[in-house]
């Protein structure tokens, strides 16, 4: 390291030691001085790869060395591994001298191999059956409960309330009969003013939709009596 190249390492030492303080034990940031790339590791905080002061220069570096230096460009968020089996996310800054020669790289190393274990068993947690997922919608009062049921069924038939035929008003009804909307005091209040009719017709809509229901229970059960 020339004296003239002295401030681009310090920087570079202080920033490795940061980084290391701000991410933790699971970080390393090498510091290399391409002066000898035999022993180019001349600063090293934290301790992920197992390396030592005066280790060799790596492979993926030497590859960028080998180019002009004006297509020497730096390496963002590359995947590695360590001698241990470790997972990492690495990265390389290259550092140039003030006629931006190359003359050296800040090398930072995270081992995610945790991160991975953890994120898959997260994964596990959070899935779902995607061949069973229900729509369910979460209100702030009953009301909106009942408006927004209706306001489904009624959507589907692409046509204004005041306009539905007889059969569609049955067919609405019926449909909300089925997603349990008459459970709810004042759905039926609500329902007939939608659809422009005293709620006695809906009620008399409801009364034939349930007496053909238990009909075609009724006719169900004893099909599975004489099997």
């Amino acid at each position: 390291m020339s004296d003239r190249n002295e401030p681009v390492f310090n920087l570079a030492f202080r920033t490795a030691d940061m980084l290391v303080k701000m991410f933790g034990k699971r970080c390393e940031v090498a510091v290399h001085d391409f002066s000898d790339l035999k022993k180019s590791l001349v600063y090293l905080a934290g301790d992920v790869t197992g390396r030592k002061i005066g280790s060799p220069i790596t492979d993926l570096v030497l590859t960028e060395l080998a180019k002009p230096y004006s297509e020497v460009h730096d390496i963002p968020n590359y995947k590695t591994q360590s001698s241990k089996g470790n997972i990492m996310k690495s990265s390389t800054v290259f550092l140039r001298d003030h006629e931006q020669k190359v003359i050296g790289a800040l090398c930072m190393n995270y081992d995610i191999s945790l991160l991975i274990q953890v994120g898959g068993e997260m994964e596990e947690f959070i899935s779902y059956d995607l061949e069973h997922t229900k729509s369910e919608n979460f209100y702030s009062t009953v009301q909106d409960v009942i408006q927004n049921m209706v306001d489904q069924v009624i959507h589907e038939f692409k046509k204004a309330p005041g306009l539905l035929t007889l059969e569609e008003k049955i067919e609405c009804v019926a449909r909300l009969e089925e997603k349990g909307a008459f459970l709810i005091k004042g759905s039926t209040e609500y329902l007939a003013t939608v659809l422009g009719v005293s709620k006695f017709t809906i009620y008399n809509y409801l009364q034939k939709i349930r007496t053909h229901n238990e009909y075609q229970i009724d006719e169900t059960s004893k099909i599975r009596e004489k099997r």
